[in-house]
């Protein structure tokens, strides 16, 4: 990488208060141009605070912003974006019912002679950018008919189309293919080459390795320390980011309680005019992950299952008896519960308080006759909170301010709050720190041992591998290879230098057969 000669920003002494929760302590942040600057920390450590008061979404109780070495005050989103800033969020903020072009050129709509919006700059404008970015993506498709992967890329070309000499990515790859990583990481490569200062905000220590030059690692609202990433090993970067070493994903694999007792059983599910179909088994006390690149079917069966699929065909057994599941009552009746791949739009009621989330899915329990018991539910919503480790200053605080690992254990927490037999849970530890993950997987595992059955989905294969008992392997709509964790493990005698650790070995097998979608 180049060497940078000065920095695009500088962030000194940042202090913000929420009332009476200090979120930065006297934090120093900058960053050059044409370098590629990581920013870590857990959940709650304060990142996205600083980088929401970088782009004028937060006002900071006290320190100094300077933005190409001029200081700047009372900082706004409207100059932030002046000032050359731009920012994509870890949840995305698409229109989505407006077309990809309309959702570029939002409230910056290009005008014809007559002063009206032209829709044809907007499309061939749009196609420009994504030609730059080496992605075909349709201007003229609604947003809401992209995939997860392709609405994040549509919020990358929506920040370079403001001509941006900051770029702030915030948990940019959690949706992405493997291939969208890899067009992502040139097109970054390109603009720090260009000589724009990115921020790079990612829970994935690989990826920060593979594309940073330097990192600042948050940690409880204070500065931990600003090195180059070649003076870290992963072991010290994460020692740094927890304040204690932590284990491999391999130390969290927990011996099998799955039992000969088939409680879940598919055959021919897919959806009407849909590639594809799904024949499996879940047992009682299993976890069976499901693996597959984005667009292989995974969530679509999990919204199958939970009764959200338009147009699914095919038989499902529970318990030895075939079911009709046509809606999330059909499911939650069959004791089945869903942790959604998106937690914001589709799992919480984010204005709502911690407390009404959690009782949402079992209103009636805690109900009287006429309505809602506040006794009986303020005991559910302290209990699922000490349960699930919530970080929040109160059960009555609003779920939109909670760090987003936080909001995630309220999601899973409510749905444990209504004792399903069955858990799927949909990409359940995207964009949520190490130690979140590590929490998760534990818990998966304990409800596992507790006799309950869960389908775990993710595009981790660290994490699929230290929680599954099986993996089931997906390829367009349906299931090529079912592969017990134990198989992808080779003895560590057989293992040299050159191919890393078992585990690691694991994750290769497991990658060629998601790859190749056949044994």
């Amino acid at each position: 990488m180049s060497q940078a000669t000065s920095n695009a920003f500088e962030m000194r002494a940042m202090v913000k208060n929420f009332g009476g929760v200090r979120a930065l302590k006297s934090v120093d942040l900058a960053v050059a141009f044409g370098e590629i600057h990581a920013l870590l920390g857990e959940n709650g450590a304060g990142k996205s605070t600083i980088l929401k008061i970088l782009q004028g979404v937060y006002r900071p109780t006290s320190g100094t912003i300077v933005v190409g070495g001029k200081e700047v005050s009372g900082l706004t989103p409207r100059l932030a974006s002046e000032l050359g800033i731009g920012m994509i969020f870890q949840e995305m903020s698409l229109v989505p019912t407006l077309t990809v072009a309309q959702n570029i050129f939002l409230l910056r709509e290009p005008t014809n002679a007559l002063g009206l919006i032209s829709d044809r700059q907007m499309v061939a404008k749009a196609r420009e950018i994504f030609a730059t970015m080496g992605v075909d993506i349709d201007p003229r498709a609604e947003v809401s008919a992209l995939s997860a992967g392709q609405q994040q890329l549509t919020e990358i070309a929506k920040a370079l189309s403001q001509d941006v000499s900051v770029l702030i990515l915030d948990e940019p790859t959690s949706a992405l293919t493997a291939s969208e990583v890899e067009i992502l990481f040139q097109l970054l490569d390109k603009l720090r080459a260009q000589g724009r200062a990115i921020v790079y905000v990612s829970h994935r220590m690989d990826e920060i390795f593979r594309i940073a030059a330097r990192a600042t690692v948050l940690r409880d609202g204070n500065k931990i320390a600003t090195r180059p990433l070649a003076d870290y090993t992963l072991e010290t970067l994460i020692a740094d980011i927890m304040g204690k070493a932590t284990r491999d994903m391999s130390d969290l694999i927990a011996d099998s309680a799955a039992t000969s007792d088939v409680v879940l059983k598919l055959r021919g599910v897919g959806v009407e005019g849909r590639p594809g179909s799904v024949d499996l088994d879940l047992h009682a006390g299993e976890v069976l992950g499901l693996a597959g690149l984005m667009g292989a079917g995974r969530s679509r069966i999990a919204r199958t299952l939970f009764g959200l699929q338009p147009g699914a065909v095919g038989e499902i057994e529970i318990n030895g008896a075939t079911v009709s599941i046509r809606s999330p009552s059909d499911a939650m009746a069959h004791g089945i519960a869903l942790v959604p791949e998106d937690r914001r739009r589709q799992g919480l009621v984010l204005e709502h308080s911690v407390e009404d989330n959690i009782a949402l899915p079992v209103l009636g329990a805690v109900s009287g006759r006429i309505m809602v018991h506040g006794k009986r539910r303020a005991k559910l919503a302290d209990e699922t909170i000490a349960k699930m480790t919530i970080k929040t200053d109160s059960r009555k605080s609003p779920a939109n301010a909670l760090s987003g690992g936080n909001q995630q254990k309220i999601v899973i927490g409510k749905w444990l709050a209504a004792l399903p037999e069955i858990l799927i849970m949909d990409e359940p530890t995207a964009g949520i720190d190490i130690g979140s993950k590590t929490e998760i997987i534990q818990l998966v595992r304990a409800l596992a041992a507790a006799g309950k059955s869960v389908i775990f989905i993710s595009s981790e294969l660290a994490e699929l591998l230290a929680v599954s008992d099986r993996i089931a392997v997906m390829k367009n709509g349906s299931v090529t290879e079912t592969v017990s964790r134990h198989d992808l493990h080779v003895d560590p005698e057989e293992v040299d230098t050159l191919t890393g650790s078992a585990f690691q070995r694991a994750e290769q097998r497991l990658q060629l057969l998601i790859q190749k979608g056949a044994a």
